[in-house]
């Protein structure tokens, strides 16, 4: 079986939640059986690579770029000519333009959409787009969301709750880490042996100054992984603040990540926006049994981290209450402990890599059924 993934942007040009995603589900159906192709967009020179994991990647040279959107003239011109390749179109949303060349194009084969996120920061522009985006997906067999959250709170996938699925988000699986591990043993050794974390882009959703008001006059060990444009103001307000005992770190190595995710007492959420659709770093907390602390925005976050089960969830955009949490994390590490057995429990059973690829595999399979009968 052959299936085309259709995104706006991909590794190494952009690192985020669904390059991840797309990624983990491209490697990890290859040894079902499913031959993939990623079909995105580049900044750079127009190119087509084979990744180690036996995937294709396509990209097409982007023209422009607007309102995060990214437009190319030759990818609308070899759309048609990429999707007879393929027995399924795996759409990605959101990205406006891959609907525009889907719906030109005259595609007619079996069609699946994951929704990641809703537009949110787009308000006027989301309005005009609104009628096209509909009509794309109307022609989607179906639709498939990573939580129930974002299902219920998405009023785009309201429209069309008949057709939209549950598949949850899976990871690479590594092994937690033992806590007595050197690697693990130097972040502690570094920051403290319990300290607080971040791990990911410095994006205005990812509401970092909440955390950093929440430290107001607390001061727990707190680290900050990442590159972004928010760094600059961060460090300007940590300032302000007089935070002495937060630190940035650029970035870490995949191994590096994991080590210093097992030896965090606690890893800090604090997206504050929709934008925030499911957040694929809570898992890999999950995975190395780190509890957390994560804002209820109607999204997958609260999917990820039970509330009093997996760690805390407060409301967003309230730095008193995200600082309440921190306390009670820091006061009861008898209750933390338990939330991170929990935590690991809930990654086992829930976002493992191959369980996502078995489930999107067998839609590939029931989509062709369905479209041969």
């Amino acid at each position: 079986m052959r299936v085309l993934h259709v995104l706006k942007t991909f590794f190494p040009d952009t690192y985020g939640g669904i390059e991840q995603v797309v990624h983990t589900l491209a490697s990890h159906t290859q040894p079902l059986g499913i031959e993939n192709r990623v079909l995105v967009l580049t900044p750079g020179n127009p190119r087509r690579d084979i990744q180690p994991s036996g995937y294709e990647v396509i990209r097409y040279k982007r023209d422009l770029y607007i309102a995060s959107t990214g437009f190319s003239l030759s990818f609308l011109a070899n759309f048609k000519k990429e999707a007879a390749w393929a027995d399924v179109m795996h759409m990605h949303f959101p990205w406006p333009y891959a609907d525009f060349c889907y719906l030109l194009s005259g595609i007619k084969k079996p069609s699946l959409l994951s929704y990641h996120s809703d537009v949110v920061n787009q308000v006027q522009l989301n309005k005009l787009y609104a009628p096209l985006r509909d009509r794309f997906f109307a022609k989607m067999d179906k639709i498939y969301a990573a939580s129930p959250g974002i299902i219920q709170s998405s009023p785009v996938l309201q429209k069309f709750k008949n057709k939209t699925q549950l598949i949850t988000y899976g990871i690479e699986h590594f092994a937690q880490l033992p806590a007595e591990d050197p690697a693990v043993k130097v972040w502690q050794e570094k920051f403290g042996p319990r300290f607080f974390l971040f791990l990911g882009a410095l994006r205005y959703y990812k509401g970092l100054h909440v955390l950093l008001d929440a430290l107001k006059g607390r001061d727990y060990p707190t680290v900050i992984v990442g590159r972004g444009d928010q760094h600059d103001a961060l460090l300007a307000q940590s300032r302000q603040l007089g935070l002495t005992n937060l630190h940035f770190v650029p970035e870490v190595t995949n191994q590096e990540k994991r080590s210093i995710m097992r030896a965090a007492y606690g890893f800090v959420f604090p997206s504050h926006m929709p934008s925030e659709a499911f957040g694929v770093v809570l898992a890999e907390a999950a995975q190395q049994g780190t509890p957390m602390i994560s804002c209820e925005i109607g999204t997958g976050t609260s999917y990820v981290n039970l509330a009093e089960q997996t760690g805390l969830i407060v409301p967003p955009s309230d730095a008193v209450s995200f600082g309440q949490a921190l306390d009670t994390f820091w006061q009861q590490p008898e209750r933390v402990s338990l939330w991170g057995r929990n935590a690991l429990v809930r990654y086992e059973q829930n976002f493992k890599a191959e369980t996502m690829a078995r489930r999107y595999a067998d839609a590939y399979q029931d989509l062709l059924g369905s479209h041969s009968e």
